[in-house]
This record gives structure tokens, C-alpha cells and sequence, in this order.
């Protein structure tokens, strides 16, 4: 895998593509998750977690995983990008430009991610990157998210 230091701005500019890394492994979103996520949120709608009543009213047609839970399991796809930075302190979440929930992610589906860097800026504390990454049930063509994310990697 290629190495790239945090400020080796050129280096950075030159991994923004419009094409997506592969897709990283497959992780199960299963009701047991979608239950803890929801009392650790207090996020309880019976969309989420009431089985019967979401296969009898939901337009889904069965309980499906909140878009947030989807969205933090964005660090556990270990996503393979063909390089790696190093020589930060460490990275910084700086926020999001866009997320939007596309589509649901049935209880039990398994869901990958695939990502692309979009934008390297220098920062006086450090390099500020842009990646969007989508997450997506294993199987279907159409984003379950996109999201937009920026990190700065921090100066040591």
C-alpha cells in the first residue's frame, strides 16, 4: 500500500478522482444492533424497532436500521483506498458538506462502502480532505447514504 505524508499536498491532489475505491467488506445490520442503536439514541420508532407492526404498516414492509446507525458504520468498513497517510497527530472529524439517506437497509441485510477523495486543502493546523463515501445493501445499485466528510489531519 502507498504511503503519502499528511502535507504532501500534490501527492494528496493527485488520489481526488471521480472514481470510487472497491468495495470494502460486508457488514450485517442486524435487529440486535438496530435495538442497542436505538437505546443508545433513545431513537425508538416502531419503524426500527416493532417487528410485527413494520411488516403490517411499513411502506418498507419489515423493520429497517435508523440512516444515522448506517452512517456511523462508516469507520467499521475499513475501506481499502490503495493508500494510507501518515505523519499527522491525529485526524480530526470537521463536519460533513452533504449526507443524504437514499434508500433503507433492511434488519439483516449486509451493507459495504466504497469512497473517493474529493478535495485537499492546507490548513494552518494541518491538511483538510474531502471524501464522499456511500454505503450501500449488499446487492442493490442505488445508495442506501452518500455522505460528504471532511477530516483534517492535524500537524504533529
Amino acid at each position: 500500500m502507498e504511503t503519502i505524508r499528511f502535507d504532501d499536498l500534490e501527492k494528496l491532489k493527485s488520489k481526488i478522482s471521480p472514481d470510487y475505491s472497491g468495495w470494502s467488506q460486508q457488514v450485517e445490520v442486524s435487529q440486535e444492533k438496530i435495538n442497542q442503536f436505538a437505546d443508545v439514541t433513545g431513537d425508538h420508532q416502531w419503524i426500527h424497532i416493532d417487528i410485527e407492526r413494520s411488516r403490517r404498516e411499513s411502506p418498507f414492509k419489515g423493520p429497517v436500521a435508523h440512516g444515522f446507525l448506517t452512517l456511523s458504520l462508516i469507520p467499521a468498513f475499513e475501506i481499502d483506498t490503495g493508500y494510507k497517510v501518515t505523519g499527522y497527530r491525529n485526524v480530526v472529524n470537521y463536519g460533513a458538506n452533504k449526507l443524504r439517506f437514499i434508500s433503507p437497509v433492511p434488519a439483516g441485510a449486509k451493507v459495504h462502502a466504497r469512497s473517493r477523495l474529493v478535495a485537499v486543502e492546507p490548513k494552518p493546523q494541518g491538511t483538510q480532505v474531502t471524501q464522499e463515501t456511500t454505503v450501500h445493501v449488499v446487492g442493490q445499485d442505488k445508495p442506501a447514504l452518500i455522505y460528504e466528510g471532511i477530516f483534517l489531519y492535524v500537524k504533529p
